[in-house]
């Protein structure tokens, strides 16, 4: 029964928080929402233990009777196994450490009960989203998901780029959510349920049949599949509806790390897992989905080469890892993609809140050409990072041990090329490129950030903690000289500096050039609330892959997993057996992508320019993101507008109020102006109305 403690104790604390907001106080609605998810975490990994050790079971435990419709009956059950204790650990341990990292990054919000009440009602959808036991209460989380991540990405709504962030994510997730509802009610019409299992059960007996579908007839599995995956594709954010999630960091670097490490972003894939018997009856599909994938991956890993804003670099590399996970379940090594997943949570979540420090120690400042030398002055978050950056880079040595994204990356790309399709090698080479691109843009952000000469002096946001502190008088806390409207207005600040450095001959008369880069900032670390999920994160970053690998994909029969996923024995018995080159390619490619970062950001700092002013146009094209945005506004953004103007214009203004409220309006306006004229005081002027009115009403008797 813990399990429904884990599920709404967020959602307690989220609702006592929200609804009493500041009359408790800062401190109070903090202490619930953070014990909350303390707790439910404390709870969730003695549940995914058991079943790491094989003494649990799968089990569903009932809520309470929800729907009885005709034939359409189900009910409100948490089911539990072993893919839901893995998202389960990973969702609880997050969302505890970022409410807890939480307490200092956003020490002067005075909007804190708010923002913390979000982030435990976003913990609360997401658990109902992997504990769901029909497609109904999936959606339902499904959904409230969407709706918590619209909150917090548009947390500072006072800000009009934050609160553009938020509806771009809600609209793109609409259009992604309309393939997923349309793949219910398909499942529905030819299951005649919504109960997963029963659904799960009788997937097989459904190959081969076809579908109406847009006037045609197609494969049903096919239909439904590709449906869901559209909804996958949204939530997940692959390649055409990716547009909003670099967006995304508009909110609070902790609503990053929540958002692209353990909840929404992994809901997609979790989805194809929980429904992989269904995928599996499709071959389309999954090639569907690993070309998709693979093309995700490429494509991200392409753009965060580009980046400079500290959060969009690791926004994309999200992205890319993304698509790592889908190719791996389009493979059909769904157990190696829930690795990914797991293993991507820790160091993910490491990293953002990694960057978090790094903005918190530079005044908000989020653009890496304005850093540099900050290893010795924020050492924790700086040795922090690295762990991340090694994990996510995977260094490790095959057949010995390496670090978390060693283990997890490798094993996709091993079963992507033992799956012997030619989509599985076209996303084995993909793969490749990925992870030589995150290797350097993943060195690069470390050495434009720790290493190097001090660039802080060309900083705006700096110069302006400069001029507060003097004005302040405590040049030594010049960073925490800052007031709120600072924090919620400049927290974001990546497309200031997107295209050039600031001017800095206006660096006014506080300003003082000490020669050594610096400008007189001090920065310093982070205090111990903040340094501390960083530290936790890191063994996750560090042990994850090693410890767990076994579990998730080595374990050649699926133990672990029980049959809550498809687990194809001859795939992992073919990873094993691949050539030795495939084993070594992935290390081979991060040695690469490691020192083509070095000599360009440490040995030889004219190389980045000479490349980008050499590639000139492709360099241009992949920095603006291979142009969606812009794309997008020219197909979508801009009929719709033209469209909306013509209904307002036209339609409305011209038809609808002319006919309606306004011409009824014009009307009566107009008749009693004639009226008035009869109304002229005169007695004899009333008799002569009163003697037509009479002849009137003579005439019409005597004519009837």
């Amino acid at each position: 029964m813990s399990i429904l403690f884990i599920v709404f104790l967020p959602l307690l604390a989220s609702i006592l928080a929200g609804f009493a907001n500041k009359s408790l106080g800062f401190v109070l609605p903090k202490v619930l929402t953070t014990g909350a998810l303390f707790i439910a975490c404390a709870l969730s990994w003695p549940i995914f233990i058991g079943f790491l050790g094989g003494n649990a079971e799968a089990h569903v435990v009932p809520v309470l009777k929800w729907v009885s419709s005709g034939s359409m009956t189900f009910d409100w059950a948490l089911r539990v196994d072993a893919l839901t204790a893995v998202m389960l650990v990973v969702i609880t341990s997050v969302s505890a450490l970022v409410h807890l990292y939480s307490w200092g990054y956003m020490s002067e919000e005075p909007d804190q009960p708010r923002f913390f009440a979000y982030l435990s009602l976003f913990t609360f959808a997401m658990l109902m989203l992997v504990t769901a036991d029909n497609l109904v209460q999936m959606f339902f989380g499904w959904e409230g998901v969407g709706l918590a991540s619209y909150l917090l990405i548009g947390f500072w709504f006072r800000k009009p780029s934050a609160g553009a962030a938020a509806i771009k994510a809600f609209v793109v997730n609409r259009v992604g959510d309309l393939g997923f509802m349309l793949g219910i009610f398909a499942t529905y019409l030819v299951f005649g349920t919504v109960s997963i299992p029963a659904i799960l059960d009788a997937a097989p007996s459904m190959a081969g049949s076809t579908i109406g579908f847009l006037g045609h007839r197609f494969d049903t599995m096919t239909v439904i599949c590709l449906l869901l995956f559209v909804g996958a594709m949204g939530k997940s954010a692959q390649l055409g509806l990716h547009t909003w999630l670099p967006d995304a960091m508009e909110g609070p670097t902790p609503v990053s790390a929540l958002i692209h490490a353990a909840t929404m972003v992994t809901a997609g894939v979790f989805m194809v897992c929980r429904l992989s018997p269904m995928f599996e009856q499709s071959e389309t599909a999954m090639h569907v989905i690993t070309f998709v994938g693979a093309a995700t991956c490429f494509f991200a890993a392409t753009v965060g080469c580009t980046q400079w804003d500290i959060k969009r670099v690791i926004a994309y590399s999200t992205c890319s890892q993304l698509g790592y996970m889908f190719f791996a379940a389009g493979s059909g090594a769904y157990g190696a993609a829930m690795f990914h997943l797991f293993t991507h949570a820790f160091f993910k979540a490491l990293l953002f809140l990694g960057a978090g420090s790094v903005i918190h120690a530079m005044h908000h400042e989020q653009d890496m050409r304005f850093y540099g030398a900050l290893r010795k002055k924020i050492p924790i978050t700086f040795w922090t990072m690295t762990a991340g950056t090694l994990a996510i880079t995977g260094v490790g040595i095959a057949g010995v041990a390496g670090f978390a994204g060693f283990h997890s990356k490798d094993a996709i790309l091993e079963a992507a090329f033992a799956s012997g399709a030619s989509v599985g090698t076209f996303a084995f080479w993909m793969g490749i490129f990925a992870a030589l691109m995150t290797s350097f843009y993943s060195w690069r952000l470390v050495f434009l950030t720790f290493f190097g000469k001090a660039r802080w002096n060309q900083s705006e946001h700096i110069q302006h903690a400069i001029h507060d502190a003097h004005d302040h008088g405590h040049d030594d806390h010049a960073h925490d000289a800052h007031a709120h409207d600072d924090h919620a207005h400049d927290d974001h600040a990546h497309d200031h500096h997107a295209h050039a450095a600031p001017d800095l001959g206006s660096r006014g008369p506080d300003y003082a050039d000490h020669g050594d880069g610096t400008g007189g900032y001090h920065p310093h670390e982070s205090p111990l609330v903040m340094l501390l999920p960083l530290l936790i994160l890191s063994l996750g970053a560090v042990f994850a892959g090693f410890v767990f690998e076994h579990s998730f994909v080595s374990d050649g029969e699926g133990a672990f997993w029980k049959g809550s996923l498809v687990f194809p024995e001859h795939l992992i018995h073919s990873m094993h057996g691949v050539p030795v080159w495939v084993k070594w390619a992935p290390f081979t490619v991060m040695a690469i992508g490691f020192l083509t970062a070095w000599y360009g950001y440490i040995r030889n700092l004219d190389f980045p320019k000479a490349v980008t002013e050499q590639l000139g146009p492709v360099y241009r094209f992949v920095y603006r993101k291979w142009m969606f945005d812009e794309l997008y506004d020219i197909i979508f953004v801009k009929p719709a507008f033209w469209l909306g103007k013509v209904f307002w214009k036209v339609l409305d203004i011209g038809v609808i109020d002319r006919f309606g409220p306004d011409g009824a309006a014009w009307v009566v306006a107009r008749g009693s102006t004639y009226a008035q004229k009869v109304q002229s005081g005169y007695l004899y002027s009333y008799a002569l109305v009163m003697l037509l009115g009479l002849v009137g009403a003579i005439s019409w008797v005597i004519a009837g």
